[in-house]
Formats: structure tokens, sequence, C-alpha cells
């Protein structure tokens, strides 16, 4: 129909072509949850290990949304970092915001 929009969509998560969609609003809601959770995994020096991401992968199945602090040694491209950490971890980048990024899991 003429005069509406599409939703705004996001890329995330995986599906055939390896980027699913998650709206906006999805995004917001859990952007919001984030706010009072406390990092409970760090990336240092050694990057991600295949010992933190099975850790980060386990959080995510309990909690469903997980902060992680970057370390200053983990490296300077912290949106790379971030989206490696997502594709590791099978999880959806919510935010990158400083050295703190935020994983969901649908």
């Amino acid at each position: 129909m003429p005069g509406l929009r599409a939703r705004d969509q996001v890329p995330s998560g995986r599906t055939k072509q390896g980027v699913s969609l998650m709206d906006k609003k999805r995004i917001m809601e859990l952007r919001g949850r984030a706010q009072s959770l406390q990092a409970s995994a760090h990336v240092g020096k050694d990057g991600i290990t295949d010992k933190a991401a099975e850790e980060i992968r386990a959080q995510l199945k309990k909690n469903k949304l997980v902060k992680v602090r970057l370390l200053q040694s983990a490296g300077e491209d912290r949106d790379a970092i971030a989206a490696e950490l997502a594709q590791k971890t099978a999880s959806t980048l919510v935010e990158v915001r400083g050295r703190t990024v935020v994983l969901a899991r649908d």
C-alpha cells in the first residue's frame, strides 16, 4: 500500500544467507535491558579464545543477554572484535559502546 513504510530492520544472527534481521524495536528493548547489566565476560590481549567463546555461549544460553568488556589490550578495532565475537558465539550483536559489547541470543 502506498504511504506505508516497512519496519526498519537491523542485521543480526544467522540465516541461510549468513545474516538475519532483527527489528529496531527489539534492538532498543535489548539495549534498555543491557543498561542494568554488569559485564560478565572480558576479552583481553589473547583475543577471543575458544574458552572465552564457550563461556559466553553458556551465559547466552542461560541469560539470553550478555555484556562483554573489551580490555585495552584487546586491540583498537572494537567493531571488528565485536563482530567476530558475535559470529563465534552464534549470537546477535546488539550494541558496541566504547569498550563494551552487548550480545543477545533469540
